[in-house]
């Protein structure tokens, strides 16, 4: 291993002098900084945590802003990394102190020893190695949602978590706050009864989806290092008006509305029920054609809107269904909502200008319902037909027993620093990939795997009583309940499905192993 270089380490200890110290027991009066023993495979105790940030534009400039707003100003940006220059202009300017590259791989390689946590928001597709080389570091991560584009990958960041000991949190933020925890409380108060059904959706897609792939070549913007961008996807030409928000619409880099806002939506539930993997997923999606009874086929494109049923065992071993609407899908207008009501505002995001969608729980006492990320959470009494405004937390005379997280969304950030400073034994999030981030994750990208199925296609031929034998096109990923062995990873009653489980990277990408 390389030593620390002591011009870059304010002690000016070098990791050898310091082990030899330690063996001395000389370290004892000496306070380091967290880095210096980063490199070593964990992170020692510190009062500040050293950060690299991949991803400095968009919800990257966010997460920036969240990390150094900390009140106790124990965090610190040292190294900067992003693909395009133009993006991380206003961070290199705020934070010149800080090392800049374009390559992660470089920046972990050159300055490792000199951080102890990377937070990556960056293009889903490259959201899995950019975490997984981290992790195998012994750095701490906070990776923007879904933490992963594949499920496979999913599994295996999951696994590193615990194998390299590294504190993780997801970025799904609204889950640090008040909501989630009054919503806990409404759950272990028995207020809602038994849930029968869940129901989720979003505005999502706010982008083009279920449209051709673009035909125009135009030269790759200057500051932008294209071939970095694509990373671990299979390699096409320069793209615009992909960077820096549109791929999402597009299943080589992106995962759709469901994976934008999936996590956010439907981890509510996930979590307060303490679901684990579905037992089967079914789903319904929009056609677009392209002529007369000419059905037009973009497999690359994610699909206009979507409809997924997936089924769940709750705890008493009882079914559970779940239901995921995006593009414009609604569920049945619930009669509790008064008729001149906007649902979503009702139920979901209370602002008229941020209506990004809702979760609602129906039990056998009532009805609960939040925005995304368990915010603003409200209930109706069942059989309160007269009633048709909702009861919110200060209406309903159920005790506070959970302690609400300081900052609240910024709290999550907050956390996970007070979390990596602390260790990984003694680490307090929300989100962690072990045992929540990882598995919701997955279920996320099962529903997923049943939208690319969608497109699958087989050419036949066969006879029409009016026009004789004509070739054509059958689709038997269509119109199915697919059968998941989650701890497997495996479609069990259509193999064709199972090819969306773990993508080929790129030659030149190292596939990921534990």
């Amino acid at each position: 291993m390389k030593e620390v270089n002591k011009q870059s380490c304010p002690t000016g200890i070098s990791r050898r002098e310091f082990l030899g110290m330690a063996a001395t027991g000389a370290a004892a009066l000496t306070i380091l900084p967290s880095f210096t023993v980063a490199g070593l495979g964990h992170v020692a105790p510190s009062d500040k945590l050293y950060i690299a940030k991949i991803g400095c534009g968009g919800m990257g400039a966010a997460d920036l802003g969240s990390l150094m707003n900390t009140p106790h100003k124990n965090a610190a940006i040292t190294c900067l990394c992003d693909v395009d220059d133009r993006q991380s202009a206003d961070a290199r300017k705020k934070y010149p102190k800080a090392k800049y590259f374009n390559d992660f791989r470089e920046m972990y390689d050159k300055e490792g020893k000199n951080f102890d946590a990377v937070c990556i928001s960056t293009p889903d597709h490259n959201h899995a190695i950019q975490a997984f080389g981290a992790m195998r570091m012994g750095k701490h991560v906070y990776l923007q949602k879904p933490i992963a584009h594949d499920i496979y990958e999913a599994r295996i960041l999951t696994e590193a978590a615990k194998k390299y000991k590294v504190v993780t949190q997801m970025g799904d933020q609204g889950n640090s706050c008040d909501g989630m925890r009054t919503l806990r409380e409404w759950f272990e108060a028995d207020l809602l009864g038994d849930i029968q059904k869940v129901y989720c959706w979003t505005n999502r897609p706010v982008w083009p989806q279920g449209i051709p792939w673009p035909s125009q070549k135009p030269e790759v913007p200057k500051g932008l290092n294209w071939d970095l961008w694509v990373g671990t996807a299979e390699y096409v030409d320069y793209i615009d008006n992909l960077v820096p928000f549109n791929w999402r619409g597009w299943w080589r880099f992106g995962t759709g509305a469901l994976g934008d806002m999936g996590c956010h939506i439907i981890g509510p539930p996930f979590k307060l029920l303490q679901l684990g993997y579905p037992t089967e997923v079914s789903c319904s999606t929009t056609n677009v054609y392209s002529g007369i009874f000419e059905e037009a086929y973009y497999p690359e494109s994610c699909p206009v809107a979507s409809s997924i049923r997936y089924k769940f065992k709750k705890k008493d071993g009882s079914d559970l269904s779940l239901y995921w609407m995006d593009g414009g899908i609604m569920p049945e207008r619930f009669e509790e909502i008064d008729p001149d009501a906007d649902m979503t505002c009702t139920m979901g995001d209370l602002d008229m200008m941020d209506v990004e969608g809702a979760t609602v729980f129906v039990g056998t006492k009532g009805m609960a319902s939040c925005g995304w990320g368990g915010s603003d959470p409200r209930f109706w009494p069942k059989g309160v037909k007269a009633n048709k405004k909702p009861l919110f937390d200060k209406d309903v005379n159920i005790p506070h027993k959970y302690k609400r997280i300081e900052g609240g969304t910024n709290g999550h950030y907050w956390a996970w620093i007070d979390s990596c400073i602390a260790g990984y034994d003694k680490a307090d999030v929300e989100s962690p990939f072990e045992g929540y981030a990882g598995p919701l994750t997955e279920t996320v990208l099962m529903g997923n795997l049943i939208l690319r199925s969608h497109n699958i296609r087989e050419q036949v031929k066969h006879n029409d009583s009016i026009y004789g034998e004509r070739e054509g096109f059958i689709y038997p990923g269509r119109n199915k309940t697919f059968l998941w062995d989650g701890a497997n990873m495996r479609i069990t009653n259509f193999e064709q499905a199972n090819q969306f489980i773990k993508r080929k990277y790129r030659n030149g990408w190292e596939d990921l192993k534990l």
